[in-house]
C-alpha cells in the first residue's frame, strides 16, 4: 500500500509539473502571438500614414495672397473670382465640406512632390500642390515623374529650398480661397492652392 501511495505520489507530481508547462508555453504563446499583431497592426497604421502622404499640421493655412509674377490668371476658370464653391479635399482637418470664397484663379501645372524638410524630419511624400512656377528655373512644363527641383515656395515649414522629386504632374485651374473650416475656428485666408476637381458647386 505505501508502495502504490509513493508511485500515485510520484505520477501526481509529475502530472502538476508538466500541466505547468504546458500552460507556461501556452502563455508564451499568446504573448508572442499579442506582440506580433500589435507590431502588424503598427505596420498598418504606418502604411496608412504613408498613404496619406503627410502630416499638414505644419501646413501655412493662410498665406499672403502674394503669386508668382509670370503666374497667369484663368481667362474662363470653372468658378470665377468672388464667387463661392464647397472644397471636396481634404488637406488637412475642416478643409472637407467647408464653403469657399475664391480669391484667385489661375491656368497652370499642379504637382505632387517628395522632398526631405531643409529643417530636417523625415521625408515628406505626395505633398498636394506646388504649382510650377513656384521652382526655381524649372524649364518648360510639365516636368516628368522622378525630375528633382528646388522648391521656392513657403506652405510648409522646411519647404522653401528643399529639392522635391516630382511624382506626378497634371494641367489644370488651381484657386486661391478663403473658408471658415468646417470644424469651426478662424477663416482661413488665402490659402494655396486647391484645383479644380477638389472644389464643387454651391447646390
Amino acid at each position: 500500500m505505501k508502495r502504490n501511495t509513493l508511485i500515485i505520489g510520484i505520477v501526481s507530481i509529475i502530472a502538476v509539473l508538466l500541466l505547468s508547462a504546458c500552460a507556461n508555453e501556452t502563455e508564451e504563446n499568446t504573448d508572442t502571438e499579442t506582440e506580433s499583431n500589435t507590431e502588424e497592426e503598427m505596420d498598418m497604421e504606418s502604411e496608412s500614414d504613408s498613404h496619406e502622404g503627410m502630416d499638414h499640421s505644419e501646413m501655412n493655412m493662410s498665406g499672403s495672397g502674394e503669386v508668382p509674377k509670370d503666374l497667369k490668371e484663368a481667362e474662363n476658370p470653372t468658378y470665377e473670382v468672388g464667387s463661392q464653391a464647397i472644397i471636396e479635399a481634404e488637406h488637412m482637418d475642416g478643409m472637407k465640406g467647408a464653403e469657399a470664397k475664391i480669391v484667385g484663379a489661375y491656368d497652370t501645372t499642379v504637382y505632387t512632390v517628395s522632398y526631405t524638410p531643409t529643417t530636417g524630419g523625415e521625408e515628406v511624400t505626395n505633398h498636394k500642390w506646388v504649382i510650377h512656377e513656384e521652382f526655381e528655373n524649372p524649364g518648360e512644363a510639365p516636368l516628368e515623374a522622378g525630375t528633382e527641383v528646388t522648391m521656392n515656395t513657403d506652405h510648409m515649414k522646411g519647404m522653401d529650398g528643399a529639392v522635391a522629386k516630382i511624382d506626378s504632374a497634371e494641367e489644370t485651374t488651381v484657386y486661391m480661397v478663403d473658408f471658415v473650416p468646417a470644424t469651426g475656428g478662424e477663416e482661413v485666408t488665402n490659402h494655396k492652392w486647391v484645383t479644380e476637381s477638389e472644389l464643387s458647386p454651391i447646390e
